[in-house]
Formats: structure tokens, C-alpha cells, sequence
């Protein structure tokens, strides 16, 4: 007869289990979404509906080589030279996707953006132009200024000199 030992599970190794059980439970979840989410061929529709134009562009490229074939004239080898040209068209997709409205938001604020910058700029520009101005008419403020007291002092000596006489 075998005996069989009961054995108790700590409380910190249940806690383990639920934890992992859990788990498996939030990753099964996660991988069901992934493989059930929308196709390319939906997306595809939703973009074109939504304003993707797909445009075909061709270019031609035309090849010119140089074949230099000898030829013997008068017992002399010489090269005559022949120009071969080959036109290749070359056609590629040109995708253009519209913007989505956070795009446009992020645009729109960036220029708001340099508009305040370039305000600011000419507010500071004025305010330099309007600083060398009055630095100019400072000087010819000083200037008036010392014409005046040269003339009241000139005024005062001469009649200084008229009243000693």
C-alpha cells in the first residue's frame, strides 16, 4: 500500500499560479486581436475612400553608346566609330497619402508658431531701430543743448563787459 503525503501549497506559490494563469489568460487576449484585427485590403479601401491617389508616372531615358569597330583602309587599321542609342521607359508609382488631422494640427501649430517667432523678430527689430533713432536725436538734442549755454554764456560775459564800462 503507498501512502500519498498531502502537501500544502504556501500562500506565496498559489499567489505564483493565479499570477500566471492571469497571464496566459491577458497574452491569449492580446494574441486573438492580433490575429483577428482588420486585413490590408480594408485599410487599402478606407485610405482610397479617404483621398489616397495613386498616380503612375513614366520616364524615358535614352542610352547612348560608342562602338568603335576597325576596319583596314589602305593596309592601316582604323576605328570607325558608331553611335547606338536606346530609349528605356521606366514607369513607377507615385503614392500620395493625405494627411491625417493631427498631421494637419501639428502643421498648422508649427506655423503659428514661426509667425509668433518672426513677430517677435520684428518687435525686436523695431524696438533697435527706435532706440538708434532716438541715439540720434540724442546727439543732436546734446548738440542744441550746448549751443544754448555757449550762447547764454557768451550773452552773460558780454553784458558783464557793459556794466564795467
Amino acid at each position: 500500500m503507498q501512502r500519498y503525503m498531502v502537501t500544502e501549497i504556501s500562500p506565496r506559490r498559489a499567489v505564483h499560479r493565479l499570477m500566471r494563469k492571469q497571464n496566459m489568460r491577458i497574452y491569449s487576449i492580446i494574441l486573438i486581436c492580433f490575429l483577428c484585427s482588420c486585413s490590408a485590403k480594408w485599410h487599402y479601401k478606407k485610405a482610397i475612400k479617404k483621398g489616397l491617389q495613386i498616380t503612375t508616372k513614366t520616364d524615358t531615358i535614352r542610352i547612348t553608346t560608342i562602338d568603335s569597330i576597325p576596319v583596314i583602309r589602305d593596309s592601316v587599321i582604323v576605328y570607325e566609330k558608331y553611335f547606338t542609342t536606346k530609349d528605356t521607359i521606366i514607369q513607377y508609382r507615385d503614392v500620395y497619402i493625405p494627411k491625417t488631422i493631427r498631421e494637419i494640427r501639428v502643421e498648422n501649430k508649427l506655423i503659428r508658431d514661426t509667425i509668433r517667432i518672426k513677430e517677435r523678430a520684428n518687435v525686436q527689430i523695431a524696438k533697435e531701430e527706435t532706440k538708434q533713432t532716438k541715439a540720434e536725436n540724442n546727439v543732436f538734442s546734446k548738440f542744441f543743448v550746448g549751443l544754448a549755454i555757449g550762447l547764454s554764456i557768451a550773452l552773460m560775459l558780454y553784458f558783464a563787459n557793459r556794466l564795467k564800462r
